[in-house]
């Protein structure tokens, strides 16, 4: 009933009118944030005149990640024009941003890559060594166990990396003075969606992600010839296996129906000779290779042309598509705006990115000028990403690094977004799925350990093992041999896992000890995370503000954090629970002030308008 009545809140939140909470902080506006009803699905720019700080804090929270409210006021006292072209043409600003720190833990051995632990020791067989490790001596025991230890620790390793590229990449997210790149970054992360599950390879999935950065805002051929050419996409849609004499329509099809054209708009027989005009289309570990052995020249006929195509052939042709412009510009709109487009709406947009060439940036600017953007239907609409709900959450704080207590990755990830591991290739469905009934109290509790955290009790997930493994290494710590050590927990003191018993017998490996060393090998060749809770003073926020009373912090609270309505009932609840905290309607300096302030803030992240941006 909990869940339900917390669903009911946040569905019937998407529909209230813009804040009327008076404003404390810099940059006052008028009480009514969204523009008027007829504002909606109008293209044309708005005014200079109707510009104002809660626009501008819409402006910057959809293209961005949100702002303190001094930010916001800089925004607001420029014209929206000036402010969109500072977004959009972000190449003018400095970035001063740091490279990913590579811990190095690849090794030539290890490339290519084995798709599986039984490929790693097919090879390791037939060759007398696999992923650079050389098998032991015949008649050793376990000869095959160095090359399976180092098969799971290139698995744990290139986990461990990955976590710490995509705290990487949430710092950017926080600290980038251009959000709308990261943004954009993180929108082709989730159309052109890749999974690190599948690739296994970190390093792939770092050059995709500075691929999206450098061609983030520019044309989308250019960004399509990227992503096709893309080490991390080939693996990921299985394009080494798409050879002339057996087509694979994995790349054709996901070319056609989820990046480009949508469903309905082409024939199977488009996707196979799609498919056809991409065989040999591979890569050498890193870089992109065209197998010509494996490639077809002949003739194809696809989407009623006819020729010897290959892969820059059918983007041409993609792109010459009218419903080509609408179908990535709705996915646009929709990714910025608002769910639901209009037809006409669709159309315009559509026309206005094909008029000029694909470039992403006219594009941009018109969506953002438009009196649609701020309309109610657009406005305090959107249910924020996991990966913008926290970032955001940082953002107006004010913090200049992302917290590691609580991991970054495990708050996201729980509730449903996991950088560099979308669910599939369609990428996250967001809108109305982000609130499910699993993720509805997750929200809600979500930066409790950001307030409150339990440093002392913080496990931090690259240095944690699974209990299957924890359990090997303490029996091996109480003196037992492998075979002892690795048997299935709970088993029988003479009892092995059927598994293990099959490894005794084979006396090749151990499936199990090599997850154990190879978690323990990984730990020693990854840079450890620091790890540190969020640098957070209240007290010193509402001084700053000028907030001296309970209604003052209350509403700067709300006027930071909210984008929506606090009823007058909630808004006096809110100052009710401060001001029973500190016993006075006036701010004086306590002992549990600022705890008492991150009380206050906890309900406010815990409100179900907190989800809206």
């Amino acid at each position: 009933m909990r869940c339900l009545a917390i669903a009911s809140l946040i569905v019937a939140a998407l529909t209230v009118p813009a804040r009327t909470v008076p404003a404390v902080t810099p940059g006052q506006s008028d009480p009514v944030a969204a523009g008027p009803a007829g504002w909606a699905d109008d293209l044309s720019p708005i005014a200079a005149s109707d510009w104002s700080y809660d626009r501008a804090a819409h402006l910057i929270e959809r293209a961005g990640f949100g702002a303190t409210p001094e930010q916001v006021a800089r925004l607001a006292a420029m014209t929206p024009r000036q402010v969109v072209d500072e977004l959009v043409d972000y190449e003018s600003i400095k970035s001063d941003l740091k490279p990913f720190d590579e811990s190095g833990i690849w090794d030539p051995g290890m490339d290519p890559f084995p798709p599986s632990r039984a490929e790693a020791v097919r090879i390791a067989r037939e060759r007398g060594e696999g992923l650079g490790v050389k098998v032991l001596p015949e008649g050793a025991q376990r000869r095959l166990q160095p090359v399976v230890d180092k098969f799971f620790y290139s698995l744990s390793a290139n986990n461990i990396e990955t976590e710490r590229l995509g705290l990487w990449w949430a710092n950017r997210m926080l600290t980038s003075r251009r959000p709308l790149e990261e943004k954009l970054t993180l929108l082709w992360h989730g159309h052109f969606a890749t999974g690190e599950n599948k690739v296994r390879d970190y390093r792939m999935m770092l050059l995709q992600n500075e691929m999206f950065r450098a061609r983030a805002s520019g044309r989308l051929r250019d960004l399509l010839m990227g992503i096709l050419k893309d080490p991390a996409m080939l693996v990921y849609l299985d394009n080494g296996e798409n050879i002339r004499k057996h087509p694979n329509e994995n790349f054709g099809r996901e070319l056609l129906e989820l990046f480009t054209m949508g469903v309905g708009h082409y024939t199977e027989r488009d996707v196979r000779e799609a498919a056809r005009a991409f065989t040999g289309w591979t890569n050498n570990v890193l870089v992109f290779k065209l197998d010509a052995d494996q490639h077809d020249f002949g003739d194809k006929t696809f989407l009623g042309r006819t020729g010897a195509f290959n892969g820059e052939d059918i983007i041409d042709t993609i792109l010459a598509q009218p419903v080509t412009g609408e179908f990535v510009a709705a996915k646009l709109y929709r990714f910025f705006v608002r769910d639901e487009i209009a037809g006409p709406v669709k159309a315009e947009l559509g026309r206005t990115y094909r008029d000029s060439g694909y470039q992403m940036k006219p594009l941009l600017k018109r969506i953002f000028l438009s009196k649609d953007f701020y309309s109610p239907p657009a406005f305090a609409t959107e249910i924020k990403s996991p990966v913008h709900l926290v970032v955001s959450t940082y953002k107006k704080m004010g913090l200049g690094e992302v917290p590691t207590i609580p991991d970054f990755g495990r708050m996201t990830s729980s509730l449903g977004q996991a950088l560099f591991d979308p669910p599939n290739v369609a990428g996250w469905a967001g809108g109305r799925t982000w609130i499910t009934p699993s993720t509805l109290l997750q929200r809600g509790n979500l930066f409790r350990g950001v307030l409150f955290p339990d440093v002392k009790g913080f496990r931090p997930p690259d240095r944690s093992m699974s209990a299957t493994d924890s359990g090997v290494g303490q029996r091996l710590a109480q003196g037992m041999g492998i075979t002892e050590a690795t048997k299935e927990s709970g088993a029988e003191s003479n009892t092995m896992a059927e598994s293990n018993m099959m490894v005794d017998r084979d006396e090749d490996y151990n499936t199990r000890y090599g997850g154990y060393k190879g978690n323990l090998l990984a730990w020693e060749r990854t840079k450890l995370i620091p790890r540190r809770p969020a640098t957070i003073d209240l007290t010193s926020m509402i001084k700053a503000a000028g907030a001296d009373t309970v209604d003052k912090v209350v509403d700067h609270f709300i006027r930071r954090f909210l984008s929506v309505t606090v009823t007058e009932k909630d808004r006096a609840l809110l100052a009710d629970f401060l001001r029973g905290k500190l016993g006075s309607s006036n701010i004086r300096p306590t002992e549990n002030l600022e705890e008492s302030l991150r009380e206050l803030l906890y309900v406010v992240w815990s409100m179900p308008a907190y989800q809206l941006g």
